[in-house]
């Protein structure tokens, strides 16, 4: 089982699409195991996008997330970092494939609803910045009937 980070980003919360996102995590067998709304404190945006540090975009980068309230989720399952990703489409909305959270709902590249980690180092460093905390473990009966186990 994999945990992965997804932030619903400002234009997300903004447009009234939390909901219609974190049901698609949902409807796709994902386990909600963190959820906070909160207004990020700019030193969390600049660890976060640390990476993007010395890229011309950085400072609007951090002034569009710093904007407004994000949602911030952990999803866990079978493969969730890849199957957050499938689900989130590619980074510009216009080009993004239909069905995909990006392609139905994002027409920008810049405004496009969604951050999902990358890969398991940078899910493991992104989930501990938003939930040092920790995330909730708990049964879930109906994940029994999402991944076969004889596959």
């Amino acid at each position: 089982m994999e945990t992965t980070l997804v932030l619903v980003k400002p234009d997300g919360v903004q447009r009234g699409a939390i909901g219609n996102i974190i049901s698609r995590f949902e409807a796709k067998g994902l386990q909600i195991v963190g959820l906070k709304l909160l207004k990020p404190a700019r030193e969390l945006l600049e660890k976060h996008y640390e990476v993007h540090k010395e890229r011309p975009f950085f400072g609007s980068l951090l002034g569009f997330m710093s904007s407004g309230p994000v949602v911030a989720l952990a999803a866990r399952g079978e493969g969730a970092i890849g199957v957050v990703r499938n689900l989130v489409g590619a980074t510009n909305g216009a080009e993004a494939a239909p069905g995909t959270i990006r392609g139905d709902l994002g027409m920008s590249k810049s405004f496009n609803l969604v951050h999902a980690s990358d890969g398991a180092d940078t899910a493991a460093f992104e989930l501990d910045l938003w939930f040092g905390e920790g995330t909730v473990d708990y049964g879930l009966d109906n994940l029994r009937w999402v991944n076969d186990p004889e596959a």
